[in-house]
């Protein structure tokens, strides 16, 4: 979905960080002196309060919050940071029903893309009310071990079935609405929302997905029978996967770059569209196509 808000709507902001970076660091300095010259308010998560007294800047009179305990007072969440932060900033912002835009401090960028030496010039309109807001879906992950459920996760990019400590494939069986796929040995399975789909999902040759469609991509990581290609479902199924490989801790589960659990043999890893949403800001030109161009360096001359 795309729209605008009213302007002054933008009332009180947490700012979140995940890194120690000095330049990530400098950046959020940045951004508190300019949100205190707009006199707008916000609070600090623990990361970023770490980060400014890490660079010597005074906390006096600043407010913060736990991680675990996100301030709901807040209308804007601003990330600083890659998208590994973004990823992190997104789960709160999900939690809370609040918007989240991204400063890039990060490598590529594809979700943070306002660019850190250009702060001032993107917040202002965007405080202003000239900006663009676009949803983006999350999936829902349980794992489910001789009936019980055992784990619950969520994740933004990717759930991931993937090989652990040795140079041995997995085996596993994959189901779309309870209706059987294939049987594979790989190095793992990739299911990824469109958003992920230039992360993992892509190194592994699968397709880029345009943010608006609902869909998933199932991908193959490094699949025994080649013939075994990237499938692309609607994004309302329900994906299911059944560990067959015998050996105990041969195979993990990964979300959004995050291993969160020991696979044991018989395990299904069931995987849906979660029902809340994540609100991503944007500038009000905001084009995905010249992202991609610039980040995946679409036309640029190899030689």
């Amino acid at each position: 979905m795309v729209g605008t808000k009213d302007s002054n709507a933008f009332k009180r902001i947490a700012l979140i960080t995940n890194s120690e970076s000095r330049k990530v660091a400098e950046t959020l300095k940045s951004l508190i002196a300019y949100l205190q010259s707009c006199e707008i308010d916000f609070v600090l998560d623990e990361c970023s309060s770490a980060l400014l007294e890490q660079l010597g800047g005074d906390k006096a009179g600043l407010a913060s919050m736990k991680d675990d305990n996100f301030d709901t007072g807040c209308d804007l969440a601003i990330a600083i940071g890659g998208d590994g932060t973004m990823l992190k900033a997104a789960y709160l912002a999900c939690l809370h029903d609040i918007p989240l835009l991204g400063i890039n401090r990060g490598r590529l960028g594809f979700l943070a893309d306002i660019p850190a030496d250009a702060v001032e010039e993107y917040l202002k309109p965007i405080f202003a009310g000239s900006f663009t807001e676009e949803e983006r879906f999350l999936l829902d992950v349980e794992v489910l071990r001789e009936g019980q459920s055992i784990l619950k996760s969520s994740a933004l990019n990717d759930v991931i079935l993937h090989k652990w400590n040795i140079a041995k494939l997995v085996e596993f069986e994959t189901y779309v609405d309870n209706k059987f796929v294939h049987r594979q040995r790989s190095d793992g399975l990739i299911i990824s929302t469109p958003t992920g789909s230039t992360a993992y999902a892509l190194s592994g040759g699968g397709p880029i997905l345009h943010p608006s469609l609902d869909a998933l991509v199932l991908v193959p990581i490094c699949p025994h029978t080649l013939t075994n290609r990237p499938i692309v479902i609607d994004g309302n199924s329900l994906v299911e996967i059944v560990v067959g490989t015998r050996e105990i801790d041969h195979a993990r589960l990964t979300c959004d770059g995050n291993i969160e659990f020991e696979l044991a043999p018989g395990d299904r890893i069931c995987v849906q569209k979660k029902d809340e949403k994540i609100r991503l800001i944007h500038p009000r030109d905001y084009d995905h196509f010249s992202i991609l161009r610039a980040k995946l360096q679409w036309g640029t001359e190899v030689c």
